[in-house]
């Protein structure tokens, strides 16, 4: 009886950074307590005498069970056909506590959640654990089931689609980069909230004559693209469910996307942002104002 005291009290004692991990891993504080529910059941069913690091071995444990749970949540996606409204969860969608989602939100960045919502979820813990929690590739590999290199490789590719293919930009450029990637992100897979959230509510998306002499008015269903789509509302709407051959780019220094064809650019999206939101999507495809641009490829989606 006084071992399983003992083993309650520690837990609740580590309840806060394991909330913490399971909330970065799954990004629902609905899913999260489930998880802590689940992994305090095989915990105090296990026999703690083999534990040598009781710390790592409850980590280890809210490890596995969130690796559990975003399988099946990658399961039950590929399982619903393409047009299921719900095969795209939304990484930032209001739960059963929304104003606990929002504190998620604010507390490591809406970018950076839509974005860890899209990796794999074997890439998502060695990310999270590795690199937000200091956990070694030695103990992120034995929950992810890989060597120890394996494990470092799926954290140094995850953290390339989370940051970008460089790190050796300041912070604002990658914080920007990080809005850009996810609102990109959220454009491919129809997450309406989530471009929502990215958007200032003034945002404005414009087009060049060349775009619309392209058939971009057919493309993004909108005849009002060189005139100007004014509010968050409507320029979500126009991109929801497209953008899917964007891919992300500096251009003139400031984080971007482009489209390409035959390895040439065809258009480019310059971003504006103001107050960490994006207020300004401009797509240019005038060859003229291509050809002055300076554009860096920024890696694979």
């Amino acid at each position: 009886m006084e071992d399983a005291e003992w083993l309650a009290e520690r837990f609740e004692q580590a309840r806060p950074r394991l909330q913490r991990i399971a909330l970065r891993m799954l990004g629902s504080t609905a899913e999260s307590d489930d998880a802590l529910q689940e992994s305090w059941l095989r915990i105090s069913r296990a026999d703690i005498a083999v534990v040598a690091n009781l710390e790592g071995w409850l980590t280890s444990v809210v490890a596995r069970v969130c690796l559990d749970a975003m399988k099946r949540r990658t399961s039950r996606r590929e399982q619903l056909t393409p047009d299921d409204p719900r095969r795209d969860i939304a990484a930032i969608a209001p739960g059963e506590r929304p104003e606990e989602e929002a504190v998620l939100a604010d507390s490591i960045g809406v970018a950076l959640l839509i974005l860890l919502d899209a990796l794999p979820p074997a890439e998502r813990v060695a990310f999270v654990l590795h690199d937000m929690f200091d956990v070694p590739f030695n103990d992120v590999a034995t929950i992810v089931g890989r060597t120890p290199e394996a494990a470092r490789q799926l954290a140094s590719r995850a953290r390339r689609r989370v940051r970008g293919a460089s790190a050796d930009r300041d912070a604002v450029t990658q914080r920007h980069d990080e809005l850009v990637r996810a609102f990109l992100q959220a454009s491919r897979s129809g997450n309406f909230s989530a471009l929502l959230a990215l958007l200032a509510p003034e945002a404005t998306l414009r087009a060049d004559a060349a775009v619309v002499a392209m058939g971009g008015a057919t493309y993004w269903q909108n005849d009002r693209l060189q005139a100007g789509i004014e509010g968050a509302d409507a320029v979500a709407r126009t991109f929801y469910g497209r953008a899917r051959a964007a891919q992300p780019a500096l251009i003139d220094g400031k984080p971007g996307a482009v489209w390409m064809h035959d390895r040439q650019v065809l258009v480019a999206f310059r971003f504006a942002v103001v107050d960490d939101r994006i207020a300004a999507v401009d797509i240019i495809a005038d060859r003229t104002v291509l050809a002055q641009s300076v554009i860096e490829l920024r890696g694979a989606r």
